[in-house]
């Protein structure tokens, strides 16, 4: 097994998270390294795009969060073989990203009633769009798992997007948008939530 050190920000959720839970799913050892936003403006030197998060296998930086995920979800075993199932498990995590483009730029704004039109126009446009489209393809793949029958980790990448937006924690996004919008994805958060090696990190993180 190779030497593996993932960095990313000290929270859970966020682009890290998937491959944290893969790796802690799968029982792959590997250094958490956790940089906090005081550490940022000098940690990101010399990263490939000067983003997280980073993997480093055997020494060797790999960047950009889906390869990353595709990586750890072949050694956990939670990325399928079948390249057609391989193809539907990136679909859903490409949405997802696809997703993120408009709220990471609110984030960006300091200006509070910038941010403020800003995310009602992103909850009204963009992630509605992305809900119900996530939903349908959901629905279209069996109503359970994004890809080949089973947990993987486009479910894991649906689940923490999905988390987060319910979490009420986003400001000017309604925490019901997905319950109004998109049930199925909550019967599918709870789904991934229940499951143990899920429940296990998050205990394992209070």
């Amino acid at each position: 097994m190779p030497k593996l050190k993932l960095s990313y920000f000290d929270m859970d959720g966020g682009r890290g998270i998937v491959a944290r839970l893969a790796f802690s799913m799968g029982g792959i050892e590997f250094e958490d390294h956790r940089i906090t936003f005081a550490q940022w403006p000098d940690a990101k030197a010399g990263l490939p795009f000067e983003a997280v998060p980073v993997l480093e296998i055997d020494g060797q930086a790999v960047a950009q969060s889906n390869g990353i995920n595709r990586y750890a979800g072949k050694l956990a075993g939670l990325y399928p073989e079948d390249p057609l199932q391989a193809a539907f498990c990136d679909e859903a995590m490409d949405a997802v990203e696809d997703a993120l483009v408009g709220l990471s730029a609110s984030f960006r704004m300091t200006d509070d009633q910038e941010r403020k039109a800003a995310r009602e126009a992103y909850a009204e446009g963009p992630l509605s769009h992305y809900l119900r489209c996530l939903a349908a393809r959901l629905q279209a793949r069996g109503g359970e798992w994004f890809a080949d029958g089973r947990l993987t980790i486009a479910d894991l990448k649906v689940f923490s997007w999905v988390r987060h937006i319910r979490s009420g924690t986003l400001d000017y996004i309604p925490e019901d948008i997905v319950d109004r919008l998109a049930p199925e994805l909550v019967a599918h958060c709870d789904r991934v939530a229940a499951i143990e090696g899920v429940k296990a990190y998050y205990q394992s993180r209070q």
